[in-house]
């Protein structure tokens, strides 16, 4: 049960650090070898921009599970906690419908990739590989977006519910299961 809850406090973490890891390796052999020994890889920049691709989608997924995103919020910061949890809802519903009709698009994006037998220029990997990405991280996101939608309804629907901070949502979440397994 902690590993689960670690990956779901880190899963987004843990995937772009290992991402970052390996594009910095890769770069840094790239570089090494061009100038050390003065021959060039033609794999290193191809998997560095998919390794980069997969990064950006799973950044979607990681900032809508911390509440970062650009916004202006005062207005909102005027209404009472369920004033402002209510808005929170509205505003998280249109983002999971948008992600639902976002979700099936990728999928047949995805599989008219695997369809085509795709390959990369320089390694030959199958690009599904990378087509993947948008549908595995809009699940994703979609997910969190499902938790962050149930903490807030809870709040709006109950007075004495305390107001989760920003970047909180494993800690509330986990308080909540605490709470009702009682």
């Amino acid at each position: 049960m902690k590993v689960l809850r670690y990956l779901e406090e880190n899963l987004e973490e843990i995937l772009m650090v290992l991402l970052l890891i390996a594009m910095a390796v890769i770069m840094g052999m790239q570089v090494i070898s061009r100038y050390l020994l003065g021959v060039s890889l033609s794999w290193s920049e191809e998997i560095t921009r998919y390794l980069f691709i997969w990064s950006a989608f799973l950044s979607v997924s990681l900032c809508t599970r911390k509440c970062i995103s650009i916004k202006i919020d005062q207005f909102i910061k005027m209404f009472p906690k369920r004033g402002e949890a209510m808005f929170k809802v509205v505003n998280l519903t249109i983002s999971i419908l948008f992600f639902g009709v976002l979700i099936p698009y990728a999928y047949r994006y995805l599989v008219a990739t695997i369809e085509s037998g795709q390959l990369s220029p320089a390694c030959g990997i199958p690009m599904y590989y990378v087509q993947a990405a948008p549908f595995f991280c809009f699940i994703l996101t979609g997910i969190r977006l499902i938790q962050r939608w149930f903490i807030n309804m809870e709040i709006v629907l109950k007075k004495d519910v305390d107001f989760p901070e920003e970047g909180t949502l494993a800690d509330e979440i986990s308080d909540t299961v605490k709470e009702k397994g009682k």
